[in-house]
């Protein structure tokens, strides 16, 4: 074994160590530990479907979390959008020249600060037949020279953030301020023991709600004429007959199910019966038939409930070390060390891949 598999294994033997009580609530201020589940959030995290079964189970969050500051809420909004009649959400496609750019795509509303591809922390353990079956399509297609469009439709209901900075002089709970205080510049096990003990960052920011989405495989040579048309016309300046044509099998090399973040079997069903199209013998399934159907849009509106994270702001938990400069970098470093042997690491980023 390598030095550097070596130090890897080891850093993650004392992140997987028990750290005693926690909760799992997704919280304004609540600290987590991205490496218990780096590369495989979608396991504790409602983001995507984690299999391409109906799940009939119903949560949102699962992540182990702490409490660090004392009366963090009082620094929070927290808004929610439940109004009946009208379609509140939005409609957006994203062209993805390749996997890696979409599996970006998908999770272009995720932040992970000192993460330069936070995307990774969701995908990196992806291999390519399970990262099919999550995004919908066959597995001959998640590789080869092949491009995409990311469609989605996405409901927000429910919105969380810090209304403000967190003062430095916000009180820490007390098992915190007595680790921060114990810390060791240069001592690596007591910077790996505090974030296996609080967590690596904290949620600065969420929203919640659900959405239906959809991938289009394409030709290179399609692909960079339907890119080239929209991006000089725009969405709306095609014509229906433009956007039939585009999302229609006899264009794209396959279209992908449709799919709900939430993996919800009521909404999916819901989805194959009435976004259907029928053109002599052949019948497919495309989102594109919801575009400018308000109709379809009301209806929908109901039945996208608060299942799944669709936006996700986490922070370095290095805010807790500001009254001790030199401890704040420490944990910087030792945070970003390891944030790199995790990426390294991750099956997605092997050669053999």
């Amino acid at each position: 074994m390598s030095p550097r598999l070596g130090l890897f294994w080891l850093l993650t033997l004392l992140l997987l160590a028990s750290s005693g009580s926690r909760e799992s609530q997704l919280r304004i201020g609540k600290a987590i530990n991205i490496f218990l589940r780096y590369g495989y959030l979608g396991i504790s995290m409602r983001v995507i479907p984690y299999t391409d079964n109906e799940e009939t189970e119903r949560w949102i969050f699962k992540e182990p979390t702490r409490n660090v500051y004392k009366n963090i809420h009082l620094l929070t909004e927290t808004n929610e959008d439940n109004t009946p009649g009208i379609f509140h959400g939005d409609f957006h496609m994203e062209f993805c020249d390749n996997r890696r750019q979409l599996f970006q795509a998908y999770f272009r509303d995720f932040t992970i600060e000192r993460l330069d591809k936070p995307w990774e922390a969701f995908t990196g353990g992806w291999f390519p037949d399970n990262a099919a079956k999550k995004l919908g399509i066959n597995n001959s297609f998640i590789q080869g020279d092949y491009s995409y469009v990311l469609v989605r439709v996405v409901r927000f209901r429910e919105t969380g953030k810090l209304s403000t900075q967190i003062p430095i002089n916000q009180t820490l709970e007390n098992d915190v301020r007595a680790r921060v205080e114990q810390m060791q510049i240069g001592n690596l096990t007591s910077a790996m023991r505090f974030m296996e003990s609080f967590g690596t960052h904290y949620v600065n920011s969420y929203t919640t709600g659900n959405s239906l989405y959809q991938v289009f495989v394409y030709s290179r040579k399609n692909y960079k004429m339907i890119k080239d048309r929209i991006k000089s016309k725009g969405l709306n300046g095609l014509s229906k007959l433009d956007l039939y044509n585009y999302f229609a099998p006899w264009f794209a090399e396959h279209l992908g199910h449709i799919r709900s973040a939430s993996a919800n079997a009521t909404l999916e069903r819901w989805a194959r019966r009435k976004l259907q199209y029928e053109y002599y013998v052949v019948k497919y399934l495309s989102l594109l038939k919801l575009h400018g159907n308000s109709t379809l849009l009301r209806s929908l509106d109901t039945l996208l409930g608060n299942d799944a994270i669709l936006q996700l702001d986490l922070k370095s938990l290095n805010v807790v070390f500001r009254e001790y400069p030199e401890k704040e970098s420490w944990f910087h470093e030792v945070l970003d060390n390891n944030m790199k042997l995790w990426e390294l690491n991750m099956p997605q980023n092997h050669p053999n891949r």
